[in-house]
Parts: structure tokens; sequence; C-alpha cells
């Protein structure tokens, strides 16, 4: 599937919870590459499309942060997995951004493209496209030094914990807010474990807080190189009720149903869906 997107947090595990212990296991066998040109290399890279998933995506994430209500010092980006797209709206509105990822292989890829190093992934496609959909005159080498400059640090993290960064205090908290694509359906071996790991996710928020969370609808697996991963399918009301139930105030909620030329055999995803939810005060 695709975006941020999920191999990012399953995390140790209790030998108690087979179901966590054998999801950290699979995603030992994750290939950021062969999961990069399953989902950001044509056909659902091709931003030229406007039907396609990929604008459909960046244009949910452009429009909300256009709104300028989803904005303030530090965003934490919650199983960044091995790709950045998911931050080019946001880094013009954080000075202070913390990418994470359970898999050292991709907080890897993450540090080649930020340091700009050779053999790191192209974005730029994406972020010319951003540029053109935000409509502020400004070049794709602009924004992609400033999201650069806004990174501070990318750090490990599990979902699965209660305090899903440890201990250690590295990144700034609690954060003015939360992005997370295509993580934690993809690393829950059930509903119950999926809304268990937003609750926790939700504790690094700040009352009053956003959160901008992507997702796929009705997927139950996904390729990446050798490793078939198991995903918990998700219905739209589903992650609704979850959103509720972990304190939010739905803002938006949107869906995508992939096309039948966008089903490629890389997954088995439906669709899917865009939220903006905001943390209420109190919780």
């Amino acid at each position: 599937m695709s975006g941020t997107d999920r191999s990012q947090a399953a995390g140790a595990v209790p030998d108690s919870d087979p179901g966590l212990a054998a999801v950290a296991s699979a995603y030992q066998r994750f290939e950021p590459r062969a999961y990069l040109r399953n989902n950001y290399a044509p056909p659902r890279g091709d931003l030229s499309c406007p039907d396609g998933v990929g604008p459909w995506k960046l244009r949910c994430l452009a429009q909300t942060f256009a709104t300028g209500e989803v904005s303030g010092c530090t965003l934490i980006d919650i199983g960044s997995g091995p790709t950045i797209y998911q931050l080019l709206s946001a880094c013009a509105h954080f000075e202070d951004i913390t990418m994470t990822d359970f898999l050292e292989v991709n907080r890897q890829e993450l540090r080649l493209w930020l340091r700009e190093e050779p053999g790191a992934f192209d974005w730029s496609v994406y972020s010319q496209h951003v540029c053109l959909i935000e409509g502020k005159g400004e070049s794709w080498q602009e924004k992609e030094r400033q999201l650069r400059a806004r990174v501070k640090r990318i750090l490990p993290i599990d979902v699965h914990q209660p305090q899903p960064l440890g201990a250690g205090g590295l990144a700034p908290l609690p954060a003015d807010a939360l992005v997370s694509a295509f993580c934690l359906e993809a690393v829950s071996p059930d509903l119950a474990s999926f809304q268990r790991a937003l609750d926790h996710i939700t504790t690094l928020l700040r009352p009053g807080g956003h959160l901008l969370l992507i997702g796929a609808l009705e997927e139950s697996w996904y390729l990446a190189g050798k490793a078939t991963l198991a995903v918990v399918p998700v219905r739209e009301e589903e992650v609704r009720e979850a959103l509720v139930r972990s304190g939010y105030e739905l803002r938006d909620l949107r869906t995508y149903t992939m096309p039948a030329h966008l089903r490629t055999g890389v997954d088995d995803v439906k669709g899917i869906f865009f939220t903006w939810a905001q943390k209420k005060v109190g919780v």
C-alpha cells in the first residue's frame, strides 16, 4: 500500500502477546526500496492524473494545513516508514519536526534523504506537486530545504508500548500535532491492538492538538520485497469510532476508492482514509 507508510512501528513486545510478536518478526524482512517502488513509483507514483491516489493524499494534507488551524511549534510523524511526502505541507507550519520508525532500515532511508546523500530516494516529483497545489510560488528546492531544516531528529518508536518513544525524553512533549500515515493498521494484529496503539500515540499530543491520520481501508496484506505483511482490515466507521474512543473530535474524514488500474498486486487494499481529528481538552 502506500504511504508513509507502514513499516513503522511494530516494536519489542512481551512474549505473552504472540500476535504482536509475529508482527514484529515479520517486519524484520521489510525492504524499504521494494516498498517505495511498489507505492511511490508509477503507476501509483504517477502524479499527473488528478484522480490518482498520490494527488489525493497530497491534496488532503495541503488543504488541511491551508486552513491555518493545524500549526504550532512541534510535530511528530508517527511511523514515518521510508517516506517524507506526508510532511511536505506540514513543514511550513511547524519549526520542530520529529520523524519516527520502528525499523532501523527505514530510519536509515530517511537519513539518506535528509543528508542529500547519493542513492537517496528522489522525492522531487512529490515536492513539485505539493508546490503546485499549494500555489504559493515556492520552488520545490525551497520546499525540500525547509523540510530538511525543520526535521530535528529521527527516533525509534513502538506504538504498542504505553510510552511509544520510551522514557528518554528525546522529543519535546506533548506535541502540538501528530501525523501518521499507513502505520497503525499495518502493525496491529486486530482491532483491539489498533485501538490501544491509537490510545498510546494520543498520549504524545497536547489537549487541543491535532492528529492527521491516513490509512488503508479493508486491506489484509501488502508486499515489501520478500516480506508479506499482515494488515488489520478497518472500515471507515471503525476508524471513526476508534478516534472517538481515544478522545478526539472528528474535524474531517475523507475516503478514496482505489481504482482498478492501481490495484497492482502488491496488496489487496480497497481504499484510503484521511482524517483530521482534534484531541479534546481534558483527555
